[in-house]
């Protein structure tokens, strides 16, 4: 069996979010577990501290005496350490197989969309936990309150299922929530249509329980497909309905109606997304014969997710936030979930993320910030792909300045020029949200007088 304890792995690419975690969760397996990133200094040195052999470097020397080696799809084809493992004939497997691989040796419960699915995959890791079980975990972030990203544990696995790169595509789940399907990874897709397709093949690959939140682009890909599943949303049509819903600074309450009864959730965050969120997962919890005591503990437990609308501190007054919203849908959910919080002035710093995404979802961004009082867009975060066309972020300032002359759009390329902005409207905001998908955090170091953390 393939990973089985004393397999010598090396995983190209290891600082990356889902591949830090399949480190951790193989070390924990028995593996002995080396990798290398030329990024993400602070997550090498977690890896290290857990026996994880690490390199801040690329070199061909890393991959010798390896018997498998892992590499991110952000890894290209002709790195050096890939060359070098095929020349010595090690085994190479791109995440797409690793997943595969984990499916046959555990079953897998998966929580997939094209956002929201790190929030939706510790939620679940807090449902079962409250149920005493003992999961396995791979995700993009810590469980805050339980542990790292990555777990090897004695009974099913907890998986964050990521579409990009078709990195699902052969994954057999046995039971999966799809919280929704947007345009996204295009660059891989192509066409939205495509993109709904492989969701629809991962839907009837499904064995087990499967639930759709009740979002355009997830319906489409269930009809795709000739099978039961469970639909769960606020139309008062649907047997699985979302009600009563009411939210604040840093809480939510709704209630559940179920073929198991009516029941009372609390969340310790805020936020529709995240009421969709933990619907969704109390709905495919429920369908795998979780208690409905157990759900509502294991909610009421999850306090967040690092970069979900995560508090920073206060500035000059002002509440300071960070965000990993970088889709349009994303950005409204969050400004929406500013305002229902109780803010009245919203400052957005966005950081557009991936040169490909950018080009291809210009235009949608028109309307994605629609409710904040002003816009500040910094260049493009690229995630190392090429720019032959030199596109800057001022291409969505441009877009959504057409859209929405009556607030201002500012471009500020560098990180001091969006302090120095900021800076000069300060007055006008009681909150800032820093959004993006990259680094733009870093920029909030930058503010005259600093943040009180």
């Amino acid at each position: 069996m393939m990973f089985e304890s004393g397999t010598r792995v090396h995983v190209v690419g290891v600082g990356g979010a889902g591949m830090s975690g399949v480190a951790r969760f193989l070390v924990e397996k028995g593996c002995v577990v080396s990798g290398s990133d030329v990024a993400n200094a602070t997550v090498l040195e977690d890896l290290a501290s857990v026996g994880v052999r690490v390199s801040a470097f690329h070199d061909a020397h890393h991959v010798e005496g390896a018997h498998v080696i892992l590499y991110s799809p952000a890894i290209r084809e002709d790195n050096v350490e890939l060359v070098a493992a095929r020349l010595q004939g090690a085994r190479l497997i791109a995440r797409s197989e690793l997943l595969a691989e984990l499916a046959r040796q555990q079953r897998v419960i998966g929580l997939t969309g094209t956002h929201g699915k790190t929030t939706a995959t510790s939620m679940m890791v807090h449902v079962l936990h409250a149920a005493g079980r003992d999961d396995s975990r791979l995700l993009g972030a810590p469980v805050l309150g339980i542990g790292a990203n990555g777990h090897f544990g004695s009974d099913d696995l907890i998986l964050e299922v990521d579409e990009s790169y078709g990195s699902f595509g052969q994954l057999n789940p046995y039971a999966l929530a799809v919280l929704n399907v947007e345009a996204d990874h295009l660059d891989h897709y192509r066409s939205l249509e495509a993109l709904e397709l492989a969701f629809a093949e991962l839907v009837g690959r499904t064995k087990g329980p499967v639930v759709i939140f009740d979002d355009p682009g997830a319906r489409r890909s269930a009809a795709l497909v000739s099978r039961d599943v469970i639909v769960v949303g606020t139309n008062e049509q649907l047997t699985w309905q979302i009600r009563d819903v009411h939210l604040a600074r840093q809480r939510a309450d709704f209630f559940l109606r179920s073929p198991f009864g009516s029941f009372e959730v609390t969340l310790g965050v805020s936020g529709l997304h995240n009421v969709a969120n933990a619907a969704a997962v109390a709905a495919l919890a429920l369908a795998m014969e979780v208690s409905p005591t157990h759900v509502k503990e294991g909610l009421h437990a999850f306090v967040g997710v690092p970069r979900r609308f995560e508090f920073v501190g206060a500035w000059r007054d002002v509440d300071v936030y960070e965000d990993y919203a970088h889709l349009p849908s994303e950005i409204r959910a969050t400004i929406a979930g500013a305002k229902a919080a109780g803010y009245e002035r919203v400052g957005v710093v966005f950081q557009p993320h991936r040169v490909s995404r950018t080009i291809s979802l210009a235009d949608h961004f028109a309307h994605a910030f629609d409710g904040c009082r002003a816009l500040i867009v910094s260049d493009i975060y690229d995630a190392g792909e090429a720019n032959p066309t030199e596109v800057t972020g001022e291409i969505i300032a441009g877009v959504v300045r057409g859209t929405h002359p009556e607030f201002d759009t500012y471009y500020a390329a560098t990180f001091d020029d969006v302090a120095r902005t900021l800076g000069d409207l300060h007055d006008e905001f009681d909150v800032v949200v820093f959004m993006g998908a990259g680094d733009i955090a870093g920029a909030s170091n930058l503010l005259e007088g600093g943040v009180q953390r």
